[in-house]
């Protein structure tokens, strides 16, 4: 596969804004099991998922503008939506999109966690596709 320097080649990190940092990095230890692998004043970053992918904390004070939660929705595969949908809420994020059945054994939901973050779930067929063709086909 030829790239260039315009060609997307996957998500590399997703970064939430938090007022407070510390209860962020708490919250989403809980959330993730683990604890962020990389820490400096201001910034704490998490690799998560079977890919090791990013997510980054950013104290609110270094946040491009103000107000709610905004930007593009990133959406996180997970083996049991209705599941993890729930411990979320169990742990403090409130119910943004509830579970929604999109077809084609789609489903997708989201809550704005304890910092004003949206942070979306889903149920992805294709994700679970290329994922399983990296573990039989590698090359």
């Amino acid at each position: 596969m030829t790239t260039s320097q315009h060609t997307f080649r996957g998500l590399a990190n997703v970064s939430f804004f938090a007022d407070d940092l510390e209860a962020a990095r708490r919250w989403y230890t809980d959330v993730f099991g683990t604890e962020p692998y990389f820490a400096r004043d201001g910034y704490v970053e998490f690799r998560v998922g079977d890919d090791l992918d990013e997510i980054g904390i950013i104290d609110r004070r270094y946040a491009p503008g103000a107000g709610g939660p905004a930007g593009a929705i990133v959406s996180w595969h997970v083996d049991d939506l209705p599941l993890t949908f729930a411990r979320l809420v169990e742990l403090g994020a409130t119910v943004h999109d509830g579970i929604r059945e999109r077809g084609a054994g789609f489903v997708t939901a989201s809550v704005v966690d304890p910092f004003g973050n949206l942070l979306a779930v889903m149920t992805n067929p294709h994700w679970v596709e290329v994922h399983e063709s990296r573990i039989t086909d590698p090359a």
